[in-house]
Formats: C-alpha cells, sequence, structure tokens
C-alpha cells in the first residue's frame, strides 16, 4: 500500500471504526472482545485490498456478517456465558428506564442464537431489506422471513417486557448509539 492508501485507510479507521464496532458488538452477541476480533479480522482483510475497494465500509460491513455467518456455521458452537456489566460510555441524556431496557436488550440477545441475533441486527439495526439479508446470508428470503419470525418471537419471551414496546415507540428501542452489555466468555 502506497502512502496515500495508507493515509486514506488510517483517517477511514479513526473515523469509522467505533460505528463498525458496535454493530460487531451486536453481531457478536455483546462479546466486546469476540467483535473486536471479528473488525479487525475484517479491517486486516480491507487493508489488503485496500486500493481497489469503492466503498469501504460496504466492504468492511460485509466481511463482518460473512465472518460472523462463518464462525455460527462452525461445528462445534462455542458456549457463552452471560455477565451483565455497566455498559461503557453511556450517553449523558439516559433515563433510567431507557438505561434498564438497554440491558434487558442485550440480555435477551445475548440468550438469541448467533444466526437469530445477525438476523435481527442486519434487518432491524442495519435496517436492510430481506433481500439483502438473504444476500449476505446466502440464503433465501424465505429462510430470512421465517428466523426473523422465530428471533422476534423467541425475544419476546425472553424478554416480555419489550413487547409492551410498539413499532411506533422508535425512541424507546436502543438506537445506532446504543452501547451493549459486555458479554464475557
Amino acid at each position: 500500500m502506497d502512502a496515500a492508501g495508507q493515509e486514506s485507510f488510517r483517517e477511514f479507521v479513526a473515523n469509522r471504526s467505533s460505528m463498525l464496532l458496535k454493530t460487531a458488538v451486536l453481531l457478536s452477541g455483546g462479546d466486546r472482545y469476540a467483535a473486536e476480533d471479528l473488525l479487525q479480522d475484517a479491517l486486516i482483510k480491507a487493508a489488503d485490498r485496500w486500493h481497489r475497494i469503492d466503498d469501504p465500509e460496504a466492504y468492511i460491513r460485509q466481511i463482518l456478517y460473512r465472518r460472523q455467518v462463518s464462525r455460527w456455521r462452525l461445528k462445534w458452537p462455542r458456549r457463552e456465558l452471560s455477565v451483565a456489566e455497566p455498559p461503557e460510555g453511556t450517553s449523558g441524556g439516559d433515563a433510567p428506564a431507557d438505561a434498564e431496557l438497554r440491558v434487558v436488550m442485550c440480555g435477551a440477545l445475548a440468550q438469541l442464537t448467533a444466526r437469530q441475533r445477525t438476523v435481527l441486527v442486519l434487518r432491524y439495526f442495519e435496517d436492510l431489506p430481506e433481500m439483502d439479508v438473504a444476500r449476505l446470508l446466502s440464503c433465501s428470503v424465505g429462510t430470512v422471513r421465517s428466523t426473523t419470525h422465530r428471533s422476534l418471537a423467541r425475544l419476546r419471551a425472553l424478554a416480555p417486557e419489550l413487547a409492551a414496546i410498539g413499532p411506533d415507540d422508535s425512541e424507546a428501542w436502543p438506537s445506532r448509539d446504543f452501547s451493549p452489555v459486555e458479554v464475557r466468555t
């Protein structure tokens, strides 16, 4: 990579890595350490091809999604142990009810399978249409729909207090600024 490419890559990482890390944390079920590994792998892969990448953020997000899919397709899945800790870097204006909702949401997300969590993150956090999720995960649109349906049903069963929030209460759901509870394995 030439000097201009290195500078461009460093600038991109400085500006976008925190947002990409939040996506990686959600994809990894709140496990910050696994998310950091996932993002680091994606950035290493992107650095090798930096001069050929037209849209770096989309390219790195696709690497994140595919690497996470590869992880949950492993023959021997890892066991996760959820440990609730205060979120790092909370924003100043959070009401206690919002903070409690985030903790409940993170706990429920951590109890979903990696596949269910990935589909929900792509559909609702990344706001991707079903067709794009299916393309990213190399499955059919029907599989995305059924997985989304089962994931939401399980999420509602794990955390009934989330069912009280309707789709019109979008400000009650965690935003892109959402800091998940760390999960250690």
